[in-house]
């Protein structure tokens, strides 16, 4: 696979990975074992960054679109990830709210969908039985 592909899989920023990562091809069974023993660039990669929009979107507890609009566009360290905690500006609280709203409502319709599915399938049953 293309060295960006898995840097993905991998949760790492590619151009922060080795010129050799970056310039080859890697197959799955090197990702596979990239996964299991990381090597040390891989582990402090993942320990301190710079680590991609979706990872810090991730510790930051907001969506990747939510990153934008607080106009962090670039990759950061996990330095700069705990700062931004701490500084606490107002579009990190409001993007927090949002994505806590954002999955309050997924777990309600979940919720709701699987009381859906269950009453179908007690309906079916009960026709079934009718039969």
């Amino acid at each position: 696979m293309k060295p960006a592909t898995a840097a993905k899989k991998l949760g790492v920023y590619l151009p922060a990975t080795p010129t050799e990562f970056q310039e080859g091809v890697v197959s799955r069974a090197e990702l596979n074992e990239l996964q299991t023993n990381p090597p040390a660039w891989l582990r402090e990669l993942r320990e301190n960054g710079p680590h991609p929009r979706p990872v810090v979107a991730a510790k930051l507890g907001v969506s990747i679109a939510g990153l934008a609009r607080g106009g962090v566009t670039e990759a950061l360290t996990t330095e700069q990830i705990e700062e931004l905690k701490d500084a606490s500006p107002e579009w990190l609280v409001k993007e927090r709210a949002t994505q806590a709203e954002v999955r309050k409502e997924a777990a309600r319709l979940k919720q709701r969908n699987a009381e859906q599915s269950k009453k179908g399938e007690q309906g079916e049953k009960a026709a079934r039985a009718e039969s």
